[in-house]
């Protein structure tokens, strides 16, 4: 986890916005690790986030491999509907953050704002890819830092 990531769940939290993960984990099909260690590392950040202050509201993965046809893997919404349902979101004033044009899209498919991040797979994203993304973020960003900097500001 980089070292930024708890101060800057923590203002979120402060702010009263719901913090929810939503990733995909298809190296469970792929036979690379079990979904017991997918548990261990939810605990393990939930765990660094508390020593910081902050905690997650909620943690949604996805297990398949993407030849799969789930509801569940980002891009589609299936981890997003289920987060709506049980924390009551307003996905029309809701974020989605992430290092991946994947979750760009899944913002665009849910109705949220889109904040592309460069850390993580983000720089590299952003290099080869970016000129041909369809389109825009509606904010990048260098870290998580700096997205609840945007989010705070879009908020207020």
């Amino acid at each position: 986890m980089f070292s930024f990531a708890g101060a800057a769940i923590r203002r979120l939290n402060d702010a009263g916005l719901a913090v929810i993960v939503i990733t995909n984990q298809s190296g469970v099909a792929r036979g690379y690790f079990p979904e017991s260690l997918i548990q261990q590392v939810n605990e393990r950040m939930q765990s660094e986030l508390g020593v910081a202050g902050a905690r997650l509201d909620g943690i949604y993965y996805c297990p398949h491999g993407s030849a799969a046809a789930c509801n569940c893997r980002k891009p589609n919404t299936g981890m997003i509907e289920r987060a709506v349902r049980e924390h009551n979101l307003d996905l029309s004033r809701s974020y989605i953050v992430g290092d991946r044009y994947g979750d760009m899209e899944l913002a665009f498919r849910a109705g949220c704002k889109a904040i592309f991040v460069r850390t993580g797979y983000g720089l590299g994203e952003e290099t080869w890819h970016g000129k041909d993304w369809p389109r825009q973020p509606d904010a990048i960003v260098d870290t998580l830092q700096h997205a609840a900097d945007w989010i705070l500001v879009q908020t207020r």
